[in-house]
Parts: structure tokens; sequence; C-alpha cells
């Protein structure tokens, strides 16, 4: 009996399998792809569901950040926009300053250490402050919040914080004397986020932040990337660079099975704390 694919099911002969969750809440996101905005009663039809249960699938998917909730359906996320560093930060997914923990776990005594901005990335400035005993004698950043978060330091003259032209909206600096300090210098690990995480690569909605994380990059021994689950396939306005130009993956869950395999051929180390918690544990 032949398999027949549809837009709401899968046939086998005359008799419909409804889609799964996972693969009906896959297929919006690819809707959304095509068109900028779906709506509930249009998706309900099409996927043969309820319109309670479209509407769990819209907040759920919002939820993880993957899509803009709104009334009567759903839109795309913009890759050109993204909030504020201080919008980002207070709807931030739970427990994401434990990607910061792993990360400074990372340190050791001695390093010199890039750190980027963003939400995420600064996760790890009150960590490393609480390390304190075994801290590296050298940081430099570009982000504020960072230098901040570091104000316990006891060797404070270590962290080195760049020039640039100041962006309030991600509390940090920017532009070409940002890119020549950071080129002055040499380091062990840099840390850096990003926008959003693809087969093709990571991309940044900022484009005067791409050049920093390339100088970052360019100057380092390790490049991390900490990003949070719901940054996995997402593509955003400028592409820093592709998936094997990184050292490795510090986020709070595992990537979806594909992501993982192209990592994993690609040699990338995938540091996930939901995987530390179940060896700790």
């Amino acid at each position: 009996m032949p398999l027949i694919a549809t837009k709401s099911a899968v046939l086998w002969g005359n008799v419909a399998l409804r889609l799964g969750k996972k693969e009906r809440q896959q297929r919006i996101l690819q809707e959304l792809q095509v068109h900028p905005h779906v709506r509930v009663a249009t998706l309900a039809e099409r996927f043969d569901v309820a319109t309670e249960t479209i509407r769990r699938d819209l907040d759920a998917l919002s939820s993880d950040g993957l899509i803009k909730r709104e009334f009567g359906g759903a839109s795309a996320r913009p890759m050109g926009h993204q909030p504020d560093l201080a919008e980002r930060q207070s709807t931030a997914v739970a427990g994401f300053e434990r990607i910061g923990m792993l990360a400074a776990d990372m340190v050791r005594s001695g390093d010199v250490a890039m750190i980027d901005a963003g939400s995420t990335v600064a996760q790890i400035a009150p960590f490393l402050a609480a390390r304190r005993a075994s801290l590296p004698r050298t940081f430099l950043t570009n982000c504020y919040a960072v230098v901040h978060g570091m104000a316990d330091l006891v060797d404070y003259d270590d962290v080195l914080m760049c020039p640039g032209q100041f962006d309030r909206r991600e509390n940090a600096v920017y532009g070409s004397d940002t890119v020549e300090y950071l080129r002055r210098f040499h380091a062990n690990i840099a840390f850096i986020g990003a926008s959003g995480v693809s087969r093709q690569g990571f991309s940044d909605v900022n484009r005067r932040a791409v050049a920093v994380k390339r100088a970052m990059m360019e100057r380092s021994d390790e490049t991390w990337l900490m990003v949070d689950h719901t940054k996995f396939d997402q593509r955003y306005l400028e592409n820093v660079a592709p998936l094997d130009d990184l050292t490795g993956i510090i986020t709070d869950r595992q990537p979806a099975a594909e992501i993982t395999s192209q990592l994993e051929r690609a040699g990338i180390k995938i540091l996930a704390w939901q995987d530390h918690m179940s060896v700790t544990a």
C-alpha cells in the first residue's frame, strides 16, 4: 500500500496518519520561512487538529524563542532585528546563567581570555569573579556588562576594556578602534555569542558585533560559542563564520540530532548543562 504525502498528514492508502507534535511544530516553522505570518484557524484546518492544539504549538514555539506570538496567530522572528540587551536578559530561557558557569569552569590559571558582548556571554562574569583565587591574569572585553559583573575581582587592573563607539542597546563598544585594539593581543581562549546557529554557520543581527567576534576568533587559540538552545536552527542577518571555525559550543541543551551530527563530524565539542547534570548526578 503506497504512502502519499499531503500538507496536513501522511496517507497510508486511504487512511490519514496525523502528524506528531514535534513534526507538526517543525512544519509550522517551515511555513513561516515562506509566509511571514500564520493564523491559528488556517493551521488547524491544514493539520486537521483543533485550534487549541495549534495554540499550544505556537505557545511552545514562542516560549523557545523560535517565533513571535501574535493575536490570532504568529509571525517569524525578523533576521535583522533583536531586542536590546536588557530585554533579552529579562526574557531569557530559564537557567541560561548556567552556560556562564560551564564557561567559567574552562578558564585556567594564567590564561588570557577574550569575552564578547551579549546577554548569554555576559553570564560568565560573576562566575569568574567567584573563582578569583584561580583567575587568569588578563581578560579583554568590549562589554560593560562583563566588566560590571567582574566588580569583585581582586586584580581588577587585569580586566582590559576595549575602546570604541558605545552602543547603548548592547552596553558595549564596537567599531574599528575596538577591532584594532583586540588585534594587539593574543589569547588562549575566546568566548563569543551569536543570534543564531544553523547548518550554514553562526550568525548575528548586529553587523558591527560581527567584526569584533571575528577579531576575537582570529587572536585566540580556542573559540567557544555560548548560546542557549533557542538559538539553534536559526539564521540572522550576517554570518560570522562556519561552524568548523569553532572549538566548541557551550549551551543548556543538546541541539537537534542533525546539527549535533554535523558538529561531531567537524570535530566540534558540545558542552551542554543538561549532559553535565546527568554526569554529576
